[in-house]
């Protein structure tokens, strides 16, 4: 496939992504001056176009209609269901920066990335295997241990969290489900072996209640009350915690978000993240275990003062 071609199709999506119905003359109007055309004289003929959303269709699975009420004007059917699904939305934003940056290459230097660690020379080995269903034979070096083991993995789901990528496998030795990091993954190998995900097992089920990617289910899920002071009030207005999250009060100074979710160790690093700008109210042992974090951090201090 022409790469030029395939630019275009999320060229395509992107503009239509933005909310708004156009008309088959608007579309080359902006395709002309997108940078991706190749001059004012460029244009996507009718037949492309429409070949365009047919491939559209079945290599994204997203619908291209037209409004034949209101001015023959095209837009994305079920726009929210696409913009509910994470991982064709990061495809098609990645790929549309390609776009922008192929369009001018002086963007090339002005735009910065976050770089995820080694973990991703792994990625696609890991989601191979989980395409055939294959078990895979991985070497993992866990945090705090001095050797790294060789074991056998099910990859069920990869998952990405705060700059690492993650798989959800069931271990085989163990007869659970774990998550492990990519990145303490030293050596992985395919194998003959298949494996079946349990009809009954449910990924969001798994991480339900959680803020990160520690899905310890021996910590109960319940409601956690927190008062947010000075910027972090909109930063989590615009940032949430966790879905959960549901604004209870407010006055000038601050703002009461409640969450019901399980308070694992991501969860308390995650309200850690914000400093002296969030205060637990409830429940009394979620407050306790903050308060011992900042005794901790506070000793550190006291204890370089005096040295």
């Amino acid at each position: 496939m022409d790469a030029n071609v395939f630019g275009r199709y999320v060229w395509l999506i992107e503009i239509l992504r933005r909310g708004q119905h156009l008309t088959y003359e608007e579309i080359n109007n902006r395709w002309k001056k997108s940078g991706l055309s190749y001059g004012k004289g460029d244009v996507i003929p009718i037949r492309t176009f429409h070949n365009h959303r047919k491939a559209i269709e079945e290599i994204f699975n997203i619908c291209i209609k037209c409004d034949t009420k209101n001015g023959y004007k095209y837009y994305i059917g079920d726009a929210e269901q696409l913009e509910n699904d994470n991982l064709r939305c990061w495809l098609i934003d990645s790929y549309a920066m390609l776009n922008h940056i192929q369009a001018d290459q002086k963007l090339q230097n002005r735009i910065q990335f976050e770089i995820i660690p080694s973990g991703h020379i792994f990625l696609a080995g890991i989601v191979e295997a989980m395409r055939k269903n294959e078990v895979i034979n991985i070497t993992y070096h866990s945090f705090g241990k001095s050797d790294a083991k060789k074991f056998e993995i099910e990859p069920y789901y990869v998952k990405v969290f705060n700059r690492c990528w993650y798989v959800i496998a069931r271990s085989p030795l163990l007869n659970k489900v774990l998550t492990y990091g990519l990145d303490r993954i030293t050596e992985l190998e395919p194998t003959d072996k298949k494996f079946t995900i349990p009809k009954d097992f449910d990924i969001n089920e798994y991480f339900d209640g959680c803020c990160g990617i520690i899905a310890d289910k021996s910590i109960s899920k319940e409601r956690v009350v927190i008062k947010v002071y000075a910027f972090a009030r909109d930063f989590l207005v615009t940032l949430p915690l966790h879905s959960s999250q549901k604004e209870i009060a407010r006055d000038d100074k601050s703002i009461t978000f409640e969450y019901y979710v399980r308070p694992t160790f991501d969860f308390l690093q995650s309200i850690l993240a914000q400093a002296d700008q969030i205060e637990v109210l409830e429940p009394k042992s979620v407050r306790l275990e903050m308060k011992r974090f900042y005794e901790n951090l506070l000793s550190f201090y006291k204890k370089r003062n005096n040295e």
